[in-house]
């Protein structure tokens, strides 16, 4: 009976290890994926958006003239950035100062920087909490200075 306690108990620890080791590994390869797309958006060799599923669901919270909910890649493409990225002259840069993962989901804290056509910068501090799946963001939740990023949005047209 004794035998059978200890088999039960290192057969659980034996589980619980593996899969802990399991959940390490998706967390560091997530990881890895959004750092990635993260330097090559700063080297202009690709974005972020590159991870987006085509049904992402990308959330933008607080009151900024762009807060939302989208659903699909097409959706948040075609409402957010185009407009976004139409109103800069210089690309938006990326730094990164923190990626932290846990299960499906990385957080990624960075900094972007970038040109208005109107010749005055744009700055602003981001938080986005992107859930994975496959290699792709499925879900994201963002947060950044919505003053800053409204003043851009109303202050230049967009030029497509």
């Amino acid at each position: 009976m004794k035998l059978k306690r200890a088999l039960l108990v290192i057969a659980g620890i034996f589980l619980l290890v593996t899969t802990a080791m399991a959940q390490a590994d998706v967390e560091e390869k997530n990881r890895r994926t959004v750092q990635t797309a993260f330097d090559n958006w700063r080297r202009a060799s690709g974005s972020i958006y590159d991870l987006l599923a085509s049904d992402v669901k990308w959330t933008i919270v607080g009151r900024s003239v762009v807060s939302g909910t989208y659903h699909g890649r097409r959706d948040f493409m075609d409402q957010v950035t185009v407009p976004f990225n139409s109103r800069l002259s210089t690309p938006l840069v990326p730094t990164v100062r923190a990626i932290y993962a846990d299960g499906d989901t990385v957080i990624v804290l960075w900094d972007g920087a970038a040109m208005a056509k109107d010749g005055k910068s744009y700055e602003n501090t981001y938080s986005w909490y992107l859930k994975m799946r496959d290699g792709k963001i499925v879900d994201a939740t963002v947060l950044y200075d919505p003053i800053a990023f409204d003043d851009l949005w109303k202050r230049v047209r967009p030029v497509y």
